[in-house]
C-alpha cells in the first residue's frame, strides 16, 4: 500500500485536554496584565468573606496557601492602580491567613518530619488534620512564596504589626521546610527550586545578620541537594522531577523557578542550569509545540506557570520556546472548574507581570544533536537517538511498539534493531534548502551479530524523508516507522489514527491483534497518558507513566517494506512523512559510499573520516 494512510477514530474527535495553544500567543502587554488583575480584583472583592477568606468555595486540596495567593495578587493590583478598595481587602485577607491557615501543631501522619513538636508554622495541603498530609511540604513552599511577594509590596499597604507578623511567619515557613522536615521529600525539582527561591526572596526582608545565613543556606541547598543530583538525559543535566529526568508539565515550571532565582540573586549557576534546561526543552519540543512524557504526567501541560521561564530563557538562548503548547484554560492563573480564580500559583503571575523580558519568536539557527527541525517538520530524538516524536503534515507520530520493544527501526524476526550497542554517531548537514541528520548506530540482534544501522532524515520543511540502511537481514524484515497519534486542529491538539505517508516499498498501518491495557490501538479514544497510567505500578497521579508506557507490548504501527532498487547486501527502507504523493527511491554503492536517490534529493553516505565520524553529502534534485 502506498500514499495516504487513513483510519478514522470510531467516535467524535478526542482533544488532548491540556495540549492547547502555544504560550507565546497569549496577550503579553502591560495592558493585558492590567486586565487580568482587574478581573481578579472584581472576583476577589465579590468572594471576600466577612472573615477575610479568599479561597474558592469548591477548593478542598492545594488549599492552605490559596487565599494568601489571591491576597498577593490584590497587593500587586493595588501597587499598579492604587485602587482604594484593595488596601482593606489585603489587610483583612492577610489577617485571615495568619489567623486561620497557619498551623503549628504537627499534622498527624506526616511522614517527613525530622523534628517533632517544633512549633514552626506550615501550610496544609488539606485542612483536616491527618487527611492528606503528604502534600504539606509543597503547600508550605507555595505559602512562603506568596508571603514574600506580599512583603515585597507591603510598604504603605499594611501596618508595621501585620508586616512583622507576616515576616515572622515566612521565616518560620523557611525553617520548617529546611530544618523540621526532610528537604524535597517528593523528589520534585520544581518544589525544591521553589523553596530555594523563597529563601532568597525572604533574605531580602531580613536584617543583614539574619539575611546572610538564609541566603547562604538557600544557595547551599541548591548546590548540594539539587544541582549535585541532576539527572542526564539527551546530553543535558536536569533537575530530577518525581524520580525522573524531566516531566513535560513540571519541567517548564522548574525553568520558571530558575528564571526567578537568577532575576533576584544574580547567581550565575541559575543562569547556566536554566540555559541547559531551556536548550533541552527546545530540542525535545516539536516545531508545533507538542511534547509528551514524564514521570508524573505524560500529556498534562502547565500554562502561565511556564511563561516566565520559557520567555526569560528563550530570549537568553535565542530560541522560540514560546511554541510550547500549554493549557490555555490556565492562561493567566490557576482556576477551578467554573473558571474562578484560584490563588495556588499566584506567585508565578506576580513574577511574570514584574518581568520585562519579551518572547523570542525565531527558531534557534544552530543544529541540535537531539533535534531535526525545518519549517513545519521536526523530529525529536530520545537519549539513544531514536525518534521520540516525528512531526510532519500537522501530524505527530510517536515511537511504535512491537513485542515489548519501542522505537523506530528495522524489525527482523520480531526483533527491533534500534537500541545502540556502543557510541552513536551523528552528522548534521544543510544544503540546497534541505536540512538533514545522519544517525549511525551499532546494534545487536537476536543472533548476537553486530550491525551498523544508518538512518538518514532529510526535510525541505514540508516533507520528511527517512531512509534506513542495514546489512541484509534474514526473512522478511520491515521498518517500524511510527505510531500516528495526534494532529493540530487549529489551536488544539486532538487524537488521530491517520497520517499522510508514502513509501516506494510496501506500506501498511497495523493495529494490535490483542486487546487489553498493554496493547495501544490508535483508533480508540484512550490517550497515551491514560494508557501509560493504566500500566503504571502506582495509582494515577502518583505512578510513573513513562515507566508504565514501557510495559506496552504492541501498538498501532506504520510498517514499511524495503525498496526493491537497493544493493544485494543491504536492506534499505525509505518513508516520506507529510505528503501522500508517491515517490521513487533507489540506493547503490559507489566510489564515494552509499548513494541514495529520491525525487527530491541525492545523498551520499560516505565512509567514516579519520575520527570515525560518518560523512554525508547532500544535494537537492532540480524539479
Amino acid at each position: 500500500m502506498k500514499g495516504w494512510i487513513s483510519v478514522h477514530l470510531t467516535s467524535p474527535p478526542v482533544h488532548l485536554t491540556h495540549q492547547r495553544g502555544p504560550l507565546h500567543d497569549l496577550p503579553d502587554t502591560p495592558e493585558a496584565y492590567d486586565a487580568v488583575l482587574a478581573d481578579v480584583t472584581e472576583q476577589a472583592l465579590r468572594r471576600l468573606t466577612p472573615e477575610g477568606n479568599l479561597e474558592h468555595p469548591d477548593c478542598d486540596d492545594d488549599i492552605g496557601d490559596t487565599s494568601l495567593g489571591v491576597t498577593s495578587l490584590l497587593a500587586l493590583a493595588w501597587r499598579r492602580t492604587d485602587d482604594p478598595r484593595l488596601s482593606d481587602a489585603v489587610r483583612r485577607s492577610l489577617a485571615f491567613h495568619l489567623r486561620e491557615r497557619v498551623y503549628r501543631e504537627d499534622n498527624p501522619g506526616y511522614p517527613n518530619l525530622r523534628v517533632r513538636g517544633s512549633g514552626l508554622p506550615y501550610a496544609r495541603y488539606v485542612l483536616e488534620a491527618g487527611a492528606h498530609p503528604v502534600g504539606d511540604w509543597p503547600s508550605t513552599v507555595w505559602a512562603l512564596l506568596h508571603a514574600v511577594n506580599v512583603l515585597d509590596m507591603a510598604d504603605g499597604l499594611v501596618d508595621d504589626a501585620q508586616r512583622a507578623e507576616l515576616l515572622e511567619t515566612a521565616s518560620g515557613y523557611w525553617r520548617w521546610l529546611t530544618e523540621a522536615t526532610f528537604f524535597n521529600p517528593q523528589e520534585a525539582g520544581n518544589q525544591a527550586i521553589g523553596c530555594v527561591v523563597g529563601g532568597l526572596m525572604l533574605a531580602r526582608h531580613l536584617p543583614t545578620e539574619a539575611a546572610e545565613p538564609v541566603r547562604a543556606r538557600a544557595l547551599a541547598l541548591y548546590a548540594d541537594e539539587i544541582r549535585a543530583h541532576r539527572v542526564r538525559d539527551r546530553g543535558a543535566l536536569l533537575p530530577p522531577e518525581h524520580g525522573g529526568a524531566y516531566d513535560n508539565n513540571y519541567g517548564p515550571i522548574s525553568l520558571s523557578f530558575l528564571a526567578q532565582a537568577h532575576r533576584i540573586s544574580g547567581e550565575e549557576m541559575f543562569a547556566e542550569d536554566g540555559d541547559a534546561l531551556a536548550r533541552y526543552i527546545d530540542a525535545r519540543l516539536t516545531g508545533g509545540g507538542f511534547d509528551n512524557g514524564g514521570p508524573r504526567y505524560s500529556e498534562q501541560h502547565s500554562a502561565f506557570e511556564s511563561v516566565l521561564g520559557l520567555r526569560y530563557f528563550g530570549a537568553r538562548i535565542g530560541a522560540d520556546l514560546g511554541r510550547y503548547r500549554g493549557d490555555s484554560r490556565w492562561a493567566r492563573h490557576a482556576v477551578q472548574a467554573d473558571g474562578g480564580v484560584d490563588g495556588h500559583f499566584a506567585w508565578m503571575l506576580v513574577w511574570q507581570i514584574q518581568d520585562t523580558a519579551r518572547w523570542h519568536r525565531e527558531p534557534s539557527p544552530r543544529a541540535a544533536r537531539h533535534q531535526l527541525r525545518a519549517g513545519a517538520v521536526s523530529v525529536a530524538f530520545d537519549d539513544r537517538m531514536t525518534p521520540a516524536v516525528v512531526e510532519a503534515g500537522g501530524t505527530y507520530c510517536l515511537a511504535a511498539a512491537v513485542n515489548r520493544q519501542h522505537g523506530f527501526g528495522p524489525v527482523a524476526d520480531g526483533f527491533l534493531l534500534c537500541r545502540p550497542m556502543g557510541a552513536v554517531r551523528v552528522r548534521d548537514v544543510r544544503a540546497d534548502g534541505l536540512t538533514a541528520k545522519l544517525v549511525t548506530k551499532p546494534v545487536v540482534g537476536r543472533d548476537h551479530v553486530l550491525r551498523s544501522v544508518r538512518s538518514l532524515y532529510v526535510t525541505d520543511g514540508t516533507t520528511l524523508w527517512t531512509t534506513v540502511a542495514v546489512e541484509r537481514l534474514e526473512g522478511t524484515p520491515y521498518l517500524l516507522a511510527g505510531l500516528p497519534y495526534a494532529e493540530d486542529d487549529g489551536d488544539r491538539v486532538r487524537r488521530t489514527a491517520r497520517v499522510a505517508v508514502s513509501s516506494p516499498g510496501a506500506l501498511r498501518l497495523t493495529h494490535p491483534a490483542a486487546t487489553g491495557p498493554d496493547h495501544f490501538d490508535a483508533r480508540a479514544e484512550l490517550t497515551q497518558e491514560q494508557a501509560a497510567f493504566a500500566l503504571a505500578a502506582d495509582p494515577r497521579g502518583y505512578g510513573d507513566p513513562d515507566e508504565g508506557w514501557r510495559h506496552l507490548v504492541s501498538s498501532t504501527a506504520l510498517e514499511a517494506g524495503p525498496i526493491a532498487d537497493a544493493p544485494d547486501d543491504l536492506h534499505v527502507f525509505v518513508v516520506g512523512y507529510g505528503a501522500e504523493e508517491p515517490f521513487a527511491a533507489s540506493a547503490e554503492w559507489g566510489e564515494e559510499g552509499l548513494t541514495v536517490r529520491t525525487d527530491a534529493f541525492t545523498a551520499v553516505l560516505g565512509p567514516a573520516d579519520a575520527h570515525g565520524e560518518p560523512e554525508l553529502t547532500l544535494r537537492a534534485v532540480s524539479r
